[in-house]
């Protein structure tokens, strides 16, 4: 039986999500490789996809930022997901009554949007 091989590109996107997380934390290389147990070198190495990142340091990585392996592994999240959440934790926290009024404020927009996108016919037309 061959070993597995893990790709290049895997081991660039672990460490690109290493260094976003780093970065999103506002620490620096020296802070999280002192975390972490390793040098500032490796985590370096690590962060530019040159060095696989062994379990070991995995497992620590996600103590510091107290994440779970599938957090870590899901896609990160851009403007607009965070954007989502938030609007999702928002509309939780109303009232049912207001909840409703959120629901029809969207349909209407909706309607809006779908109205003004649709060519004037020719009697429409000035």
């Amino acid at each position: 039986m061959s070993p597995v091989t893990v790709s290049p590109r895997k081991v660039h996107l672990v460490g690109s999500r290493i260094r976003e997380l780093r970065k999103g934390r506002r620490l620096t290389q020296t802070e999280l490789s002192e975390r972490i147990g390793i040098t500032q070198s490796d985590l370096s190495r690590m962060e530019q996809g040159e060095y696989k990142v062994g379990l070991d340091t995995l497992f620590k990585i996600l103590q510091v930022f107290d994440l779970k392996m599938s957090e870590f592994f899901g896609e990160s999240e851009g403007p607009h997901e965070e954007e989502a959440r938030e609007l999702v934790t928002e509309f939780q926290s109303l009232s049912g009554e207001a909840k409703r009024e959120v629901r029809d404020f969207v349909r209407f927009k909706r309607l809006q949007e779908q109205t003004s996108e649709e060519p004037a016919t020719e009697e429409e037309k000035p």
